[in-house]
C-alpha cells in the first residue's frame, strides 16, 4: 500500500497499516501483535476479536472501525511506547514529518505528550470505544500493581470531558445508569452501557473488579478532587469547568516610586473585590472561579491522568488577526499535562476533527494533526452503519431565492420567511407519509423530525408556526435551546431531559425545533427528517447537523436484505426503493456544495415527488394470523424440569482416571519461573466436556489449599452451570445439574494429585530444583487435564432416578402475531398460521421451492416458517466445532398426519461442514427427548430432524414425489448404541 505523505491524514493510515500487519490472524489467536502485548492485553484482544468469541456472543460486538480505532490506540501506546506526537509520527510515519510545517507543528508543547485523536462518523459507536481502552488501561494497571510494577503506560486516573449539558447527561447515563425516578439523583447502574454490555466489554473473571471500579469512583463535575476514590477515578465533566476565568500568568513586579496610582489600583488595595454582579462578583460567581481553581489544582497534582475528550472539534486553535490562539481550556489541559509528561495522555474523539479555514473557492479543511484512525461517514454509510442519506429535491424549493434567513422588521423583531414555511411544510409532509407508512408496519415506531434553527430568536417561531399554521398540538412540538435548563431549573428540566432522551419509545414529540443544543450528544435513533433552517456554510456545523439523524432505527435484521438494496440503489444514482434507514434532507440548493462528494461517490442520493406515491417502507409488508390459525399451529414443547429427577453419584475410583503424560514433572518444572505466580489463562474457551463448559482460570493462588478450594469451585460451576452467560437464552432452557459433594470432590482432587496424576507419588508439598512442587499444578496443560478427567468422571458417575410427573410448557409460533415479509420475496400460503411467508432476496432459493412445494402437497397438513428475530423461543442449543455453545433455529416446521418435522435447508456443499453436523446431533437429541414425553404434550405426534440438501429436494421433486415422504426418508435417527442389544432373540 502506497501513502501519501502529505496527506493529513497520513498518521492515521501509516499507523494502520502498521496495526494491521501485527494483527493479522488475531480472531485465530496466531498474530504478532499478541507477543507485543502484555499477557492482560493479549486477554483482552481475544475476548473482543477472537473469533469463538465473536461468534458466541452474537450481534454485540465491536464493528471494523471500533476494532480498528482500538487496535491502532494499543499499537501507539502500549507497542509503540511513544512518549509524544512527534515521536509517534517518527516511529509510524516520520516522511510525513517533512511535508509542509508538520514538523514545527507537532513540536509545539501542546503536543508533548501521548496524544491520539479518533475521527470516527456519527453513529458509529465512539463512547464503546472510550470504554474498552478504559477497561484496558485499567485492568494493565491493575494487573501491574498487583505484581509491584509501575507501568507508567497505564493508569487509573480517568477524566471525561463533554462539550456540553447534552453530551455530559449522556456520558453519565453511559457509566453511572439512567436516573431513578423520584431518588434525589440515584441512578440504576444495571442500566449503564458498562453493565449491559459487560459481555463484550470485559472478561468475566475481571468483571466484579471493573463494576466495583465504576461505581465507587466515578465522579460528577461537582465532585471533582472532593469525592473520596479509592486508588482511581473517572471523573466526568463538562470543559465549561476548565474555561471559567483567566489563569493568570507570572508576571515581574516593576517598582517605580513616586509614580502616581491609578485610581483603581488604589480602590483594588483596600477592597480587593468590588461588590455588585455587574462586577462577575456575585458569590455562585465567586464559589465556581475558587471551585474551578480547586479542580485545576487537583488534576494537576495527579501524577497519571488518561483524558478522553468527546466532541473533541470544540479544542480547536483559531486565528485572529493572523495570530493562532488556543482556546481557554485547551490551556487547562496544557497546565494539568505540564507536570506529569508522558504519564498525560489525552484521547480525542470527533467526527469532524478540523477547523474551517479559508473562504469561497479558497475554503478548505485544517485536520488536527494527531488523527491515528479515519472512519468517515463514507465508510459508515458503505458498511450500513448508519442510515443511508437523501436530499428531498422539490420544486417549490429550487425556486426560492438564495437569500431564506429569517426576516427582520426594523426593530430586529424576526418572523419567518415565505422560504422557511416552504421547507417547514416540505418537512412536515415527509413526516406525515413516514408516519402513516411506518405504522402500517411496526405501530410501536415514530419518526421524527428535526428542526435546526438560525438562532434562539427564531425557534419559537418555528413552534408557533407549526401548531398555528399546521395544526400540531403543544405536546407535539418540543423545543430546546441551550438556555432551557437554566430557564426551568434543575428540578423542571429532569422530566424535560427524560422527554427529549425518550422520544423514541413515544409518539409525542413529532417534532424538535432546535438551534446548536442537539448538534452534538443527542442520541436517539428515530430522527428521519431534517429541515436545516440556518445561514451559515461552515461545513462543520452541517456535519454535526446530519449527524443527529444518522442512527439506525430499523436494526432488525428482517430489514436487512431492503437497506442493502437501498444503498445499492443510491450508488447507482437511482431513488432508494423505500425510507427504511434513510435520513432524508430538506435542503436549500444554496447548500448543495456541502452533499456533491457524497453524491458523487453514490453515498448520498435524492428523492421528489414521485416518492409521494410510493410506500415509505418499499414492499416490505405485514404477514398477520389468518383466520382459523389454530388448526395450523405449532407447540414447541419446552421441558422446563424432569419428573422429580434425582442425581446421585457412586464415588470415583481415583486410581482408575488417566494420569497426564504429556510432559514429565522435570520437563514441567522448566517452564517454571522461581517464586513466579502463574495464570492459567483461555480456559474458559479450551475446555468443554458435553453440553458443560468449564468457566474461568484459576488465578493468584497463594497455596496448594488454594488451588484444591478453586479447582473445586471451577469443576462444580461447570456442572452446575450448563449454559454460558451473555447470550439471551430463555428461562426454560436453564436446567441446574445436581453436583456432588464439594467436600468429597476436593478430597479426591487431593488423591488424585497425590497418588494419579503423573502415573507415580507426587508430593505437592515438596520441592523439585528449588522450586515448590505444587506450582505445576498452575501450568495450563495440567489444569486442563485435570478439569477434563474430573468433569468426564462425575458425569460418568452420575445416577438418576426419576419419580412423579416431567414439567412442560409448550409454546406455539401464534405467540408471535406477525412476521414482515418483503411482497417480492415472499408468497400468500393456505396451510400456515400466517398469510404469507417469505424467503432471503440472496442466496433465498432453496427456502422459496421448499414452500412451494409444502404449499403443493397435500400430505402436508401445516407447515411455518421460522423467524430467528421473531421468534426467539425456537432455537435449540449445540456445541460448534471450535468447542463453545451457540444456539440455531430450524428453518421449518413441517406437521404431517403422521409427525412433526423440525426441517433445515442448506446448500450442497454447506451440509457436511462440521457445524452444521453438531446442530444435527443435538436436534436428534433434542427431539428423542420429546418423544418420551405423553403423547397429549408434544400434539400426539412423533418429532424428528431432518436435514435437507439441496440436491435430493431437487432430484425428489423433479421425479414427482411428495415432500412428505422425503421427510419420512430423510428424518435422523439416533444410532442403537451396543448397550441397547440386550439379547440375541
Amino acid at each position: 500500500m502506497t501513502l501519501n505523505h502529505d496527506s493529513p491524514l497520513a498518521l492515521a493510515a501509516a499507523l494502520t497499516t502498521r496495526t494491521n500487519a501485527l494483527a493479522l490472524g488475531l480472531e485465530h489467536g496466531a498474530a504478532d501483535l499478541l507477543e507485543l502485548v502484555t499477557p492482560t492485553t493479549a486477554e483482552l484482544l481475544h475476548w473482543w476479536f477472537g473469533q469463538d468469541m465473536v461468534d458466541a456472543r452474537g450481534g454485540l460486538n465491536f464493528h471494523a472501525g471500533q476494532k480498528q480505532a482500538i487496535l491502532n490506540a494499543i499499537v501507539a501506546h502500549e507497542v509503540l511506547g511513544t512518549a509524544t506526537l512527534k515521536d509517534l509520527y517518527a516511529q509510524v510515519a516520520p516522511d510525513a514529518l517533512l511535508a509542509g510545517t508538520r514538523l514545527a507543528e507537532v513540536s509545539a508543547g501542546k503536543h508533548a505528550h501521548p496524544k491520539y485523536c479518533f475521527k470516527m462518523a456519527t453513529g458509529t459507536g465512539k463512547t464503546w470505544v472510550m470504554q474498552a481502552l478504559m477497561v484496558w488501561q485499567l485492568l494493565n494497571k491493575t494487573a501491574a500493581l498487583a505484581a509491584g510494577v509501575d507501568d507508567a503506560r497505564f493508569t487509573r486516573q480517568f477524566m471525561v470531558v463533554a462539550p456540553g449539558l447534552i453530551v455530559y447527561e449522556r456520558l453519565l447515563d453511559a457509566f453511572c445508569g439512567k436516573l431513578i425516578e423520584n431518588s434525589n439523583g440515584a441512578r440504576d447502574f444495571a442500566t449503564s452501557d458498562v453493565a449491559k454490555f459487560a459481555d463484550l466489554f470485559i472478561p468475566e473473571a475481571h468483571r466484579d473488579a471493573v463494576f466495583a471500579f465504576v461505581r465507587g469512583n466515578v465522579c460528577g463535575k461537582q465532585e471533582i478532587g472532593l469525592k473520596a476514590t479509592g486508588n482511581g477515578m473517572i471523573a466526568i465533566t463538562n470543559w465549561h469547568l476548565l474555561t471559567e476565568g483567566e489563569v493568570p500568568e507570572d508576571v515581574e513586579d516593576v517598582e517605580a516610586p513616586g509614580a502616581p496610582l491609578a485610581a483603581q489600583e488604589v480602590v483594588a488595595a483596600v477592597l480587593p473585590l468590588m461588590p455588585g454582579r455587574a462586577t462577575g462578583n456575585s458569590l455562585d460567581v465567586l464559589d465556581r472561579r475558587y471551585a474551578r481553581g480547586n479542580v485545576l489544582e487537583y488534576l494537576a497534582g495527579l501524577p497519571e491522568l488518561m483524558v478522553f475528550n468527546d466532541e473533541a472539534h470544540h479544542i480547536h486553535d483559531f486565528k485572529r488577526e493572523g495570530e493562532v490562539t488556543e482556546v481557554e481550556w485547551q490551556k487547562s489541559l496544557s497546565r494539568i499535562a505540564a507536570p506529569k509528561g508522558w504519564r498525560f495522555v489525552q484521547v480525542d474523539f470527533s467526527a469532524t476533527p478540523y477547523n474551517d479555514v479559508g473562504s469561497g473557492k479558497n475554503k478548505k479543511k485544517l485536520y488536527f494533526p494527531h488523527i491515528v484512525v479515519d472512519f468517515d461517514l463514507k465508510s459508515a454509510m458503505r458498511a450500513g452503519l448508519v442510515k443511508s442519506l437523501v436530499l428531498d429535491r422539490r420544486k417549490e424549493i429550487g425556486a426560492l431565492p438564495l437569500d431564506f434567513k429569517a426576516e427582520r422588521d426594523e426593530s430586529g423583531n424576526p418572523a419567518l420567511s415565505e422560504g422557511q414555511r416552504v421547507m417547514l411544510r416540505a418537512g412536515l409532509k415527509k413526516l406525515r407519509k413516514l408516519e402513516a407508512d411506518f405504522a402500517r408496519i411496526d405501530p410501536a415506531r415514530h419518526p421524527k423530525m428535526l428542526v435546526v434553527c438560525e438562532d434562539t430568536t427564531v425557534s419559537p417561531l418555528v413552534a408557533q408556526f407549526l401548531q398555528e399554521q399546521e395544526g400540531l398540538g403543544d405536546d407535539e412540538v418540543m423545543t430546546i435551546d441551550s438556555g432551557k435548563k437554566a430557564e426551568l431549573g434543575e428540578k423542571d428540566w429532569a422530566p424535560v431531559r427524560e422527554r427529549l432522551f425518550s422520544v423514541d419509545r413515544h409518539a409525542t414529540p413529532r417534532v424538535i425545533v432546535s438551534v446548536l443544543m442537539l448538534r452534538e450528544g443527542f442520541d436517539v435513533n428515530n430522527i428521519c427528517v431534517i429541515v436545516p433552517l440556518r445561514s451559515s456554510q461552515a461545513q462543520i456545523l452541517l456535519e454535526q447537523t446530519i449527524g443527529r439523524g444518522l442512527r439506525l432505527m430499523w436494526r432488525d435484521a428482517e430489514y436487512a436484505d431492503l437497506k442493502r438494496e437501498n444503498r445499492e440503489r443510491i450508488s447507482a444514482g437511482q431513488e432508494p426503493g423505500s425510507l427504511l434507514d434513510v435520513l432524508s434532507i430538506v435542503e436549500h440548493p444554496a447548500f448543495q456544495s456541502f452533499y456533491d462528494d457524497l453524491l458523487r461517490e453514490g453515498l448520498a442520493g435524492t428523492t421528489g415527488e414521485a416518492m409521494d406515491d410510493a410506500s415509505s417502507t418499499g414492499d416490505v409488508v405485514p404477514a398477520e394470523l389468518r383466520e382459523g390459525y389454530e388448526a395450523f399451529d405449532f407447540g414447541i414443547p419446552f421441558i422446563l424440569r424432569e419428573a422429580d429427577e434425582q442425581h446421585s453419584h457412586t464415588a470415583l475410583d481415583v486410581a482408575a482416571l488417566p494420569a497426564f503424560t504429556a510432559m514429565a514433572p522435570a520437563q514441567l518444572a522448566g517452564l517454571l519461573g522461581k517464586g513466579d505466580t502463574f495464570i492459567s489463562q483461555d480456559l474458559q474457551s479450551a475446555t468443554l466436556f458435553g453440553d458443560y463448559r468449564v468457566e474461568g482460570a484459576v488465578m493468584n493462588v497463594a497455596g496448594y489449599n488454594d488451588y484444591l478450594a478453586r479447582l473445586t469451585r471451577r469443576i462444580s460451576q461447570a456442572l452446575s452451570e450448563p449454559l454460558p452467560k451473555g447470550n439471551k437464552i430463555a428461562t426454560h432452557l436453564a436446567k441446574p445439574y445436581l453436583q456432588v459433594n464439594t467436600a468429597d470432590l476436593t478430597g479426591w482432587l487431593d488423591d488424585y494429585i497425590w497418588t494419579q496424576l503423573f502415573g507415580d507419588a507426587f508430593n505437592p508439598l515438596g520441592e523439585s530444583e528449588g522450586t515448590e512442587s505444587w506450582r505445576l499444578l498452575l501450568l495450563q496443560p495440567v489444569v486442563d487435564h485435570i478439569t477434563k478427567v474430573f468433569a468426564v468422571a462425575l458425569l460418568d458417575a452420575e445416577e438418576k432416578h426419576t419419580t412423579g410427573q416431567t414439567e412442560v410448557r409448550p409454546r406455539a409460533l401464534s405467540e408471535t402475531p406477525c412476521l414482515m415479509v418483503r411482497e417480492a420475496h415472499s408468497v400468500a400460503v393456505g396451510k400456515c398460521i400466517y398469510t404469507r411467508l417469505g424467503w432471503p432476496a440472496r442466496n433465498g432459493g432453496l427456502e422459496k421451492t421448499f414452500i412451494h412445494w409444502a404449499q403443493a402437497d397435500a400430505r402436508v397438513l401445516a407447515f411455518c416458517k421460522i423467524s430467528e428475530t421473531r421468534h426467539p423461543f425456537a432455537r435449540l442449543r449445540y456445541v460448534k466445532d471450535d468447542g463453545l455453545p451457540a444456539f440455531y433455529s430450524p428453518d421449518f416446521l413441517v406437521r404431517t398426519a403422521h409427525a412433526i418435522y423440525l426441517v433445515e435447508t442448506k446448500a450442497q456443499q454447506q451440509v457436511s461442514h462440521p457445524n452444521v453436523q453438531r446442530k444435527r446431533k443435538a436436534a436428534v437429541g433434542w427431539c428423542e427427548r420429546i418423544n418420551v414425553l405423553a403423547p397429549e404434550l408434544r400434539q400426539g405426534l412423533p418429532w424428528h430432524y431432518v436435514l435437507l440438501g439441496e440436491d435430493a429436494v431437487h432430484e425428489w421433486q423433479g421425479k414427482g414425489a411428495h415432500l412428505a415422504e422425503l421427510l419420512d426418508f430423510a428424518r435422523l435417527r439416533l444410532l442403537p448404541q451396543p448397550g441397547d442389544q440386550r439379547q440375541l432373540v
